[in-house]
């Protein structure tokens, strides 16, 4: 039975104060709380990749859309645990291992915001909250020879789990870059999914290792995150 799920994609959550590059990956906390709440009033539970993967996989059914936050940004933790634990949702945020309690600082052009520390990060765990890997350092893997793709995606997984003393089965794609040596060796380091930045809800046929996410952006107005998730606005988006 074909079904479309959405996998909602967060950067920050925070407020916007001056005119910034890119600023739009930044969606304001209270904007955020309309959302969780929007998405609540339609019926859906809010859920990790570990909770969604068997709705992804057809084992059951029911209105959940995943929530991720890519990056592991201190104003997730400050700004979104908060809306979530309230809501009683989960959600997986995405760790840049070797840039934790550091900023953004894979892209200078970008206003830099602090990352969540190793403390933080397991006040996130300890919280109900999960987290997957986003590399060791932010690196486009489409662009590097297979060994670096192979180095970032299996070290910063083991390096995590060593960490923090837990399982971690979920992979995103840095900006999106993904080729097929990519999505193989997260497959063999042994992720269960992998989520990209192409725009689309999933449905019945989705590859675990490619799956298409709904971007939610500062211009996000509530009309079009309902549009966003109930109908098929995101899934025109995509590349075919």
């Amino acid at each position: 039975m074909k079904f479309n799920i959405p996998i909602l994609m967060y950067h920050q959550i925070r407020d916007i104060k001056e005119k910034e590059h890119l600023s739009s990956l930044a969606v304001s906390p209270g904007s955020f709380r309309r959302q969780m709440k929007m998405l609540n009033l339609m019926g859906y539970k809010g859920v990790s990749l570990t909770e969604l993967a068997p709705y992804l996989s057809g084992e059951k059914r029911k209105k959940v859309a995943g929530i991720t936050f890519d990056d592991g940004y201190l104003n997730n933790l400050t700004h979104a645990l908060p809306v979530l634990d309230q809501l009683d949702f989960t959600a997986t945020c995405y760790i840049v291992t070797e840039r934790m309690g550091k900023t953004n600082d894979w892209n200078l052009r970008l206003s830099q915001q602090p990352l969540m520390t190793k403390e933080q990060i397991h006040e996130w765990i300890n919280s109900g909250m999960e987290i997957g890997s986003h590399t060791l350092t932010h690196v486009k893997l489409g662009e590097v020879d297979a060994a670096t793709a192979e180095h970032e995606i299996v070290d910063s997984k083991n390096g995590l789990e060593d960490i923090f003393g837990t399982s971690v089965h979920h992979f995103c794609y840095p900006f999106g870059s993904v080729n097929d040596h990519a999505m193989k060796t997260a497959q063999k380091a042994g992720y269960i999914t992998a989520v990209t930045t192409e725009r689309s809800r999933c449905t019945d046929h989705e590859d675990l290792f490619r799956l298409p996410r709904v971007v939610v952006a500062r211009q996000t107005l509530p009309h079009l995150f309902w549009m966003k998730i109930a109908t098929g606005y995101e899934d025109k988006k995509r590349k075919r």
